[in-house]
């Protein structure tokens, strides 16, 4: 809606003369002003908005100490004709069952084939038959070209309500989140996310996926949005698609901007990046980097962030080094330069597995040194308590969360599969013996719990 002041000038006693028709100034130009602007969003939107998928999914969960059951929904697109569809991990996160309606009314059953939790990254396919028709699909883009202030469009079904599509511009092309731009930077857009447009495309002037809505504000904050750029979509995707995950290599090195505002920390180089600090037992302090090394070139090539933003392209290029073999890495040190030799390891999994024991009422998590580093410092691999159910044995026991599992019944375990044995073993012939004691650390410090399980409370 356009807002139109006038006003009438007065000096020295005389009324301003109004300008002729000549002098008129020009009226403001709006999105309307432009004739071929709504056709062009039309365009767009035709090209992408009926490969647009709402997926309604059935997941486990065992955090409150107990195997749950919940249902969730959330986006995604299709980007093949054989029915692959491209969403967040976060959508198909411990999923039972997946299901996708499309834009005409049709829908399927979809399998997962591969997630990546470290991008929220996430492809599955629709289980089709042979009379299911064709599908329509959507093209990627390049997220390269986009520029703050282009118009874009997101995609998805919000609060659970179908499709629908919201317009806006770019906000910022290379959005660093901390915690959360390992790999990748972010599309920052003023466009709506909502819950429900997770996994949702989003769209260029063009009709080209150039992101995948993930991130939206929560509480207050209006018009702050965040979507995967294309560029890190085209390394994950393929990986998902070939091996069901992205086989990150670690290196354990913990990088630092040459100049960070946020944290008030600048050092006085022109090129490379600080080496902040690196992991235990890792490839970075095998090969003997130190901190406040000055990495200045991996594999002969010169690298350089000298802001925050340029991180992730770093962190991204170590993890797609060449597993278990060796790689020069050129630092400065002190007046010295210095050729270190990295060998990489595979990443393998960043989340344990879960496990719910049930008539003992808690569940269980391996340790991992990614999710759980505070944990994995006091064992390299366990089990640890990740959720107990109230009421429940466990809980009078007083069991708690974060407990590590040390032992039951003396035996000692340190997978979940131990745990799953012993657990079995035990409940099966609970009519004779109701009662264990299991060893655990807390916070470092060894205890004993004697648990009781005489009690059904799933019954009562």
């Amino acid at each position: 809606m356009q807002r139109v002041c006038s006003a009438i000038v007065i000096g020295t006693g005389a009324l301003l003369a109004s300008p002729t028709p000549a002098q008129q100034p020009a009226a403001p130009q709006t999105i309307a002003s432009y004739p071929d602007f709504r056709q062009i969003v039309q365009d767009a939107k035709e090209k992408v908005f009926p490969a647009v998928v709402y997926i309604r999914v059935i997941s486990e969960n065992t955090e409150s100490g107990k195997r749950e059951l919940m249902e969730s929904s959330g986006s995604g697109v299709i980007i093949s004709a054989e029915g692959h569809i491209l969403t967040n991990w976060h959508v198909v996160e411990k999923a039972q069952r997946v299901r996708c309606l499309l834009s005409d009314g049709r829908h399927a059953e979809a399998e997962i084939l591969g997630t990546d939790k470290d991008t929220d990254l996430a492809v599955i396919k629709l289980k089709l038959d042979d009379d299911f028709g064709d599908l329509p699909t959507a093209a990627l883009g390049d997220s390269e070209a986009l520029r703050e202030g282009d118009f874009v469009m997101t995609m998805g079904a919000p609060w659970g309500m179908d499709r629908s599509v919201a317009i806006g511009i770019v906000s910022s092309t290379r959005r660093y989140l901390d915690g959360v731009s390992e790999y990748s930077l972010w599309i920052q857009t003023d466009a709506a996310i909502n819950p429900g447009n997770s996994g949702g495309p989003l769209v260029n002037t063009a009709g080209e996926i150039v992101g995948i809505n993930t991130r939206g504000a929560a509480g207050a904050a209006d018009g702050l949005g965040f979507s995967i750029p294309t560029t890190t979509i085209r390394v994950v995707m393929p990986q998902l698609m070939d091996a069901g995950r992205v086989t990150w290599s670690w290196t354990g090195l913990q990088l630092q901007a040459l100049s960070d505002f946020n944290k008030d920390m600048y050092f006085p180089y022109n090129d490379g990046v600080i080496v902040a600090e690196t992991d235990p037992d890792s490839p970075a302090r095998d090969a003997g980097f130190l901190a406040r090394d000055r990495i200045v070139k991996i594999a002969g090539e010169a690298v350089t962030a000298a802001r925050v933003n340029d991180l992730p392209d770093i962190r991204k290029r170590l993890g797609l080094l060449p597993k278990g073999e060796p790689t020069e890495i050129e630092v400065v040190r002190g007046t010295d330069r210095v050729t270190l030799t990295l060998v990489p390891r595979e990443k393998g999994e960043v989340e344990g597995k879960e496990l719910a024991l049930e008539r003992w009422d808690f569940t269980v998590k391996a340790i991992n040194q990614f999710e759980n580093p505070d944990l994995y410092f006091y064992r390299k691999e366990g089990v640890f308590v990740y959720g107990v159910k109230w009421p429940g044995n466990a809980a009078s026991a007083g069991m708690g969360r974060g407990d590590i599992l040390l032992k039951i019944d003396g035996e000692t375990v340190e997978t979940i599969d131990e745990v799953k044995a012993m657990h079995e073993r035990l409940v099966a012939d609970v009519e004779t013996k109701h009662r264990v004691v299991l060893s655990v650390m807390r916070r470092g410090l060894l205890r004993q719990v004697v648990l009781d399980y005489r009690r059904d409370h799933a019954k009562e």
